[in-house]
């Protein structure tokens, strides 16, 4: 697959204005990404913009800390679809995840799970940066277990974005029936096909266009 039609070009800043999520659109259409990622307030006006393409809208859930109570994920999750967004990045419990409370980090996973009721893709953003490679493998078999279409690596609002390494080990631990989204500091084709190298299937970025034109951009 070419390496446009596996990135969600990425827009989550908090201080991105209306212009920034339209010239994202604009862009995604002009590059034929695979979806746009923009915050749930914006999610409305992307649908609105997209309607008719094939371009999904992605939006995140419980972010970016995954601190919200299950409940809060699922009443965003539902009205996240209900104003045209097809994917879901929902981040998990890291807390209960560190506390060994796997029982609850699963539960989470599938409050959003159930919420979405198959009409969007789910994504599992684990925060790797924050995370021992057991708890890693550990996070990935729990959000195989809840019904997760994705794990994804990181918010890139954390200490550090998706690492090689860990990708692989995520593939590794949930499989070829999953999918594995690599984000947060990929700013090159090269470091982008390195990600996908080692098992993404979907590549999260706000330098989507210098990966896809050979340059070097400043990607979330």
């Amino acid at each position: 697959m070419e390496l446009n039609r596996m990135i969600d070009h990425t827009v989550l800043k908090a201080d991105s204005k209306k212009a920034d999520v339209l010239r994202v659109i604009e862009e995604a259409k002009a590059h034929h990404f695979y979806s746009v990622c923009i915050n749930p307030a914006w999610v409305s006006l992307a649908a609105k913009e997209l309607a008719g393409s094939d371009i999904q809208v992605c939006t995140v859930i419980g972010f970016p800390l995954g601190a919200n109570t299950s409940a809060t994920k699922a009443f965003e999750t539902k009205d996240a679809i209900a104003n045209g967004a097809t994917e879901v990045d929902m981040v998990i419990n890291i807390g209960a995840l560190k506390d060994g409370a796997d029982e609850l980090v699963q539960k989470d996973i599938e409050a959003v799970v159930q919420a979405a009721e198959k009409k969007a893709l789910v994504k599992v953003i684990i925060e790797t940066a924050l995370l021992t490679k057991e708890e890693i493998a550990r996070v990935c078999r729990l959000a195989k277990a809840a019904g997760a279409d994705f794990v994804k690596t990181s918010t890139g609002f954390s200490t550090a974005g998706a690492k090689v390494e860990d990708v692989r080990l995520m593939r590794e631990t949930v499989g070829a029936e999953m999918g594995v989204k690599a984000s947060g500091g990929i700013h090159n084709a090269e470091e982008a096909q390195a990600m996908v190298d080692a098992g993404a299937s979907r590549l999260g970025t706000s330098a989507s266009i210098a990966i896809v034109t050979g340059t070097t951009g400043t990607g979330y």
